[in-house]
């Protein structure tokens, strides 16, 4: 049995199909977790949808900005833009099925053998695991509840931007979703940085760190898997793996086996408009 973990795929799966066959994948007794960001901006969401549903309990994957954007598009609380190519999604005859089945997956997901946790976009620093845990399963409970329209027309906005435990209700919600599917950038307060979508080697200006480059008052015990950025390009260190390599956007898609650290890459067309 092995592992497999994969970045953001955004509809791209023919992609993901090479990089399985390369691998030998096989889901009778192997695993795969994915990053989130399932959709958007590639030519197959809706299928790329309906694979990772049909695996069942062998894929793990986390909720995304664009998967939550396509749940707050489907209510009819923010506008279809073209370039996002969703539109198959939502006139397909299975949405609701879909739809409701993404809503129901999780922003963290903790590999119940091996020592490694998977958000979208990372763990901001002044959450130890504990508190990310909680800080996840409250959004996560409330998207899967009756109040989960409320949840989406009320979850955009850049603030607030720092962590305090005297958040509640909307506040709180709305940090955990940008930390956890959003964030890029901390200012060296820990501050939240929504704008800056650079890679560390091309910021210039601003006295801005990544995310996992901050110091913790606690250790995260596991590494953190995470996609969302794509002009990272990937990032592995001790306590993390960024595993976004721009594959939409005509760079590449890469594929980790957990547990030999073997990697498959696939260089990609350019989806993306």
């Amino acid at each position: 049995m092995s592992t497999y973990l994969v970045g953001d795929i955004q509809g791209c799966l023919d992609d993901l199909h090479f990089l399985l066959g390369q691998a030998n994948f096989n889901p009778e007794h192997d695993e795969l977790w994915l990053s989130g960001d399932l959709v958007a901006r590639g030519p197959q969401s809706l299928e790329t949808l309906r694979f990772v549903k049909s695996l069942g309990a062998k894929a793990t994957t986390v909720l995304g900005n664009h998967d939550l954007h396509l749940l707050t598009v489907a209510q009819g609380l923010a506008k279809v833009k073209n370039r996002d190519k969703i539109q198959p999604i939502l006139d397909a005859p299975d949405r609701d099925d879909l739809l409701d089945w993404l809503r129901n997956q999780p922003l963290l997901a903790e590999h119940p053998h091996h020592p490694f946790v998977m958000t979208h976009a990372g763990i901001p620093p002044q959450w130890d695991l504990p508190t990310a845990r909680k800080q996840a399963s409250l959004v996560e409970s409330c998207l899967r509840s009756n109040d989960y329209v409320w949840l989406l027309k009320n979850m955009y906005g850049n603030g607030p931007d720092l962590w305090t435990d005297e958040l509640e209700g909307i506040e709180q919600y709305r940090y955990t979703i940008n930390a956890l599917t959003r964030m890029r950038f901390c200012h060296p307060n820990g501050r939240l940085d929504m704008e800056c979508k650079l890679s560390p080697d091309n910021l210039k200006t601003k006295p801005l760190k990544p995310w996992f480059e901050l110091s913790r008052t606690k250790p995260l015990e596991k590494k953190v898997i995470f996609g969302h950025w794509a002009a990272l390009m990937g990032h592995e260190d001790e306590q993390v793996i960024g595993l976004d390599t721009g594959c939409v956007w005509g760079n590449s898609m890469t594929l980790l086996r957990w547990e030999d650290g073997a990697r498959f890459e696939k260089a990609c067309p350019v989806h993306a408009e």
